[in-house]
């Protein structure tokens, strides 16, 4: 199956670049497995530490190192709907592993924090260095070299690129990611995006915006809108890493259950005791990258992936850019439509069609690469398919679709709803950073406007209440990079903007932090590097000074002659209050050391 010229060119790029690191990286995974299953190099009082907690049939099997074990890694607590339903998931993988013969055990748990919480709180400037925490909680689990193969339990924001970076630091273990489902749908999103409008505008009150919001988010299971949560979902099935149509069944249904129960059969199949063998670290490569890049682009995803796709490329030697990432969304036509997008939500996407027709699609287009390996021992067209539940309560698949179920939520290859995907690369004397356009409107894709600088969004969402905010102008929020705080999320800003972009202003965003996936319809320009703190170029920028964003060419411009901007002084910031409270002071050496974002934006380098 031919691939379109343009992907293949990123892609050979990406190879190209990536040699040096991707041979080095197969080097040490390799050295890893040719060491062959890792309980015979433990001594006996290290193997009986590692089973005194299991059963007599689990200690007999362990003892011989002669039956694989799984090594689970879960990201369970009950305070996130997204989370809850892992509760129970280890139960029934030890159960299924029993059943084949085989031994699981929990080897750790990560910390999962919710975004949907700390939105505008403190707590959200711990989220982005989650990511590492997670990768290295992870590690520390699965270091007790006890495993054969590990399966991941998780699904928000940050808590599947840490798992990822963990699983491709232990490239040598299969590795299968399970996920929980997204809940059903409860309040239409138009409706609790007007909601949460009016209350920005104080038309409403906070116990009429609790109860929009409560019947939004309002059962176990993933929130609905297509953010960062759901765009890991989407990434994990196109790079292989889920069991074919399992991305959105939903929480406590007979099908979840079959799905985890033949995922945990599938772990054992793929260790080195048998015959097919799947190490994760040569399972993926630079085409699984791009296809997961192409997915994004395909279904219109998180901005944050920006951040957390060159983070979990570069855990297994792979460099992926910006460009990289820009140049394959021009290549990529937007297929779906999926709120903050329109008005569908994730349960929507999926009786369209979901994953597996969308995946018939870009493989119809040449968009993806079908010849690489996933968790199932076949190429990607292995994943076109729709999961549902047999007759003897197992998985059973049947091919996707010929037709889109509906076309204003997934559309054929042939009638996209836009030409390209909407995420691109801004560059200019503003240093660089990305938008995503689609679901912002055409007339809204170049934005040029005095600039009004805000040191917090709290600043801005003040100033919108003192009626300040007139006319047309570009809002600065700066000092918000990952070395000044972490690089919160900033998504308190969307209604304040919405509205007066509603009124009829043309306004748009800069900033060094971040917006995720549920930015929406005011243009952002977001993860501008060099950061502020940095003194980077947007440091510079100056009350009143014409700002052009333009998301056509690609261009973030303050409109001053070089020399005077090269003779500015960058304004400084005291960022002290960042530094302590909700735990902040613990990450001092986080901040400090926090890679630029165009290189993931995290502590961990590879």
């Amino acid at each position: 199956m031919s691939v379109d010229s343009r992907i293949a060119t990123v892609t050979r790029r990406i190879i190209e670049r990536s040699k040096p690191s991707r041979e080095v990286y197969l080097d040490r995974v390799r050295a890893a497995v040719e060491k062959g299953p890792h309980r015979s190099v433990l001594s006996c009082g290290n193997l009986a530490h590692g089973f005194a907690a299991c059963g007599v049939s689990d200690k007999a099997r362990l003892a011989g190192d002669a039956v694989p074990n799984i090594g689970i890694i879960t990201a369970y607590n009950d305070m996130l709907s997204a989370h809850q339903p892992f509760e129970t998931y280890p139960a029934i993988i030890r159960e299924e592993a029993r059943a084949a013969g085989g031994v699981a055990q929990v080897a750790g748990g990560v910390p999962a924090m919710c975004d949907g919480v700390t939105q505008g709180q403190t707590g959200m400037e711990l989220s982005l260095i989650s990511r590492d925490v997670i990768a290295m909680a992870a590690a520390i689990g699965l270091s007790h070299n006890m495993f054969d193969a590990a399966i991941y339990l998780g699904v928000c924001d940050k808590i599947v690129p840490g798992l990822v970076i963990a699983a491709l630091s232990f490239g040598h273990l299969p590795s299968i990611f399970v996920p929980a489902g997204p809940m059903p749908s409860g309040l239409p999103n138009d409706e609790k995006a007007r909601q949460r409008q009016l209350y920005a505008e104080g038309k409403i009150g906070r116990a009429e915006l609790l109860e929009a919001e409560s019947k939004s988010y309002h059962s176990p299971g993933t929130c609905t809108f297509y953010g960062t949560a759901n765009s890991n979902q989407m990434l994990m099935e196109m790079m292989g890493l889920h069991m074919p149509g399992a991305t959105f069944i939903n929480p406590g249904t007979p099908l979840r259950e079959a799905l985890t129960r033949e995922a945990a059969r599938r772990a054992l199949a793929i260790t080195a005791l048998g015959n097919e063998a799947t190490p994760v670290g040569e399972m993926i490569d630079e085409r699984s990258v791009v296809n997961g890049v192409v997915g994004l682009h395909a279904t219109g995803g998180s901005t944050n992936h920006t951040l957390h796709l060159v983070a979990m490329a570069r855990a297994a030697g792979i460099i992926l850019t910006w460009q990289d990432i820009s140049d394959l969304s021009d290549a990529v036509p937007l297929l779906a439509r999926v709120y903050p997008n329109s008005l569908a939500d994730v349960n929507h996407f999926h009786a369209a069609g979901g994953m597996g027709y969308l995946i018939s699609q870009l493989l119809k287009g040449g968009l993806v690469h079908e010849d690489v390996r996933t968790i199932v021992g076949q190429g990607l067209s292995a994943y076109a398919v729709e999961a549902k539940l047999a007759d003897d309560g197992g998985v059973t698949r049947v091919p996707s679709p010929a037709e889109s179920g509906d076309a204003k939520v997934i559309s054929p290859i042939d009638r996209p709803f836009q030409p390209n995907g909407g995420l691109k690369m801004l560059k200019g004397n503003l240093g660089t950073g990305v938008i995503k356009i689609s679901a912002v409107k055409p007339e809204r894709h170049v934005i040029e406007a005095p600039a009004r600088i805000f040191h917090s969004q709290h600043d801005l969402q003040d100033a919108f209440k003192a009626g300040s905010l007139t006319g047309d102008f570009v809002a600065v929020v700066r000092f918000q990079g990952p070395r000044t705080n972490g690089m919160p999320e900033l998504h308190k800003l969307t209604p304040a903007l919405g509205v007066l972009q509603d009124r009829g202003q043309r306004i748009a965003l800069v900033t060094d932090g971040r917006m995720s996936g549920a930015s929406g319809k005011v243009p952002a320009a977001i993860h501008v590097t060099p950061e502020a703190l940095d003194g980077g170029p947007i440091a510079k920028i100056r009350e009143g000074d014409m700002v052009r964003l333009d998301a056509e060419a690609g261009t973030l411009e303050v409109l001053i002659d070089a020399e005077e901007l090269a003779a500015r002084d960058a304004a400084t910031c005291d960022v002290s209050h960042y530094e302590t409270g909700m735990g902040r002071e613990l990450f001092a050496q986080f901040r400090a050391t926090a890679a630029p974002a165009d290189q993931g934006a995290g502590l961990l380098v590879f």
